[in-house]
């Protein structure tokens, strides 16, 4: 039985990353690889001070390591200009932030535009219309005119993933994206991730260090001071839609 390659859409191979503090060097990721397949949805985790914001920024184009290889859908990112790394970032990735980053005065609309304004290939109409499907697929479309502050933080995530998703990158990269939320929208929130991933077909890299957020992921990426020490395949996926569905009803809320 022949099995089919999957695309790899990253590709880290012996990546670290040192740090110059006065006249001490930090070594803050010590050749960390693995491979991420098109549709995976993997997260990362570990403890302050293991090295995965570090690793964040470097999958994240946002900097770059000292040593070893990245490849992103099949591009090698190595000692690219500044404007390479815009433009990388741009189209083949997607962020999700902790706490949001959307634009206080500009509406959930204006706000998953923001992507789009810096590809001067997509028109004004058809940029509308992008950003429209997005807070679709997010179930957000009588929110679309709503200022941030209209809005509740899980209502405000989703259109932070909208914003991730309107230009179609190969990769989502989500940092702790249910970090400032309650358990309840916590889960609201994965299941919309597992949905993405499931249905659409999104892969997703989820850097978190709960535990039962990471229980919602097909594979699990474990670091510790600098390396992996774990790379695990989930033996069974929880469902975020049941997990949620089995809360108890917060008698505030009912």
């Amino acid at each position: 039985m022949t099995e089919i390659n999957k695309t790899k859409i990253l590709d880290i191979t012996e990546l670290k990353r040192d740090f110059r503090m006065g006249v001490e060097t930090v070594k803050a990721l010590k050749g960390v690889s693995f491979s991420v397949e098109a549709g995976e949805f993997v997260t990362i985790m570990g403890s302050s001070g293991s090295g995965k914001t570090t690793l964040l920024n470097i999958l994240g184009c946002l900097d770059q390591p000292t040593d070893g290889t990245y490849l992103l859908d099949g591009v090698h990112v190595k000692n690219p200009s500044r404007n390479e790394l815009a433009h990388l970032r741009n189209r083949k990735i997607g962020f999700v932030f902790q706490s949001y980053n959307l634009l206080s005065r500009t509406s959930a609309l204006e706000n998953v535009e923001l992507p789009l304004l810096y590809n001067a290939d997509v028109p004004t109409k058809e940029r509308r219309e992008k950003a429209m499907h997005a807070l679709e697929a997010v179930r957000l479309q009588d929110r679309m005119d709503h200022m941030p502050n209209e809005l509740s933080g899980g209502q405000q995530q989703r259109v932070a993933i909208a914003r991730a998703l309107v230009n179609e990158p190969v990769m989502i990269l989500a940092d702790e994206a249910t970090g400032n939320l309650d358990t309840r929208t916590s889960y609201e929130i994965m299941s919309l991730f597992q949905e993405l991933n499931t249905q659409k077909g999104k892969t997703i890299i989820f850097v978190t260090h709960e535990p039962d957020i990471a229980a919602f992921s097909s594979r699990t990426v474990t670091l510790k001071d600098g390396r992996v020490i774990k790379d695990l395949k989930n033996p069974k996926v929880l469902s975020a839609k049941e997990s949620l569905a089995a809360l108890p009803v917060d008698k505030d809320d009912a």
